[in-house]
């Protein structure tokens, strides 16, 4: 299961998640996106339009989602935005609260409407997508730091309330990928930068040995060179 499925680190977990023939339930904003995907994959996975900062959106999609295929194995959530480069005093709050409410808030939705399956199983592995910045900070990304310094908290703090067999995992992509994200915030950083194709073939592998040993902790996916 991959929030942010349509384009960057998700678009491209996806398509190594096929090549390994595990079923992707997947959601992005975009009703055109979502439709590209959906006409490239066929009924090999399942997507929708979900906007994770939508409460009642999130809930459909997982009472839909766990009816037809069951609780996920993994849940991945990657779906994230950035503020514009700003310092912290100049940044208006309904963008803070955008930030927030798509990087934190979203996780939490997502974890609220699809975990209680997982642990009424006591199976599966939840990774929330952090970032360097989540440990970090950064001048002039101070509302997105805050929201991944939250994503490692919240982590940290739902690992205490797993039961055995389960694992919840918060992951720095480890260095900068060259995503819309990356050429928006640190422009000069994108020539050295890896695609998210090229991650997403270390990434995916990392990701798939996370087990219940691993669970509570602030992983850093290998970096791609």
């Amino acid at each position: 299961m991959v929030t942010g499925v349509t384009r960057g680190l998700g678009r491209a977990m996806l398509d190594r998640f096929h090549e390994l023939d595990w079923m992707v339930a997947g959601c992005g904003r975009s009703v055109e996106a979502v439709e590209e995907l959906r006409r490239q994959f066929g009924e090999a996975h399942h997507f929708s339009v979900v906007d994770v900062a939508d409460y009642e959106e999130v809930g459909k999609w997982a009472e839909e989602v766990i009816q037809r295929f069951g609780a996920p194995d993994m849940l991945i959530n990657n779906a994230s935005i950035i503020n514009d480069n700003n310092p912290l005093f100049h940044i208006e709050e309904k963008e803070f609260a955008a930030v927030m409410d798509v990087n934190v808030n979203g996780v939490f939705r997502v974890i609220r409407a699809f975990v209680p399956a997982m642990v009424e199983r006591a199976n599966g592995v939840i990774v929330n997508i952090s970032s360097y910045w989540g440990r970090h900070g950064e001048g002039m990304l101070a509302p997105y730091c805050a929201s991944k310094f939250a994503v490692e908290g919240l982590s940290q703090s739902l690992a205490q309330e797993l039961p055995d067999g389960m694992a919840v995992v918060a992951l720095d992509p480890g260095g900068s990928i060259d995503t819309t994200m990356l050429r928006q915030c640190s422009p000069d950083e994108v020539g050295a930068a890896p695609s998210p194709e090229a991650w997403s073939h270390v990434a995916v592998p990392f990701l798939l040995q996370i087990g219940p040993e691993e669970n509570g902790k602030s992983l850093t996916c290998p970096r791609v060179y």
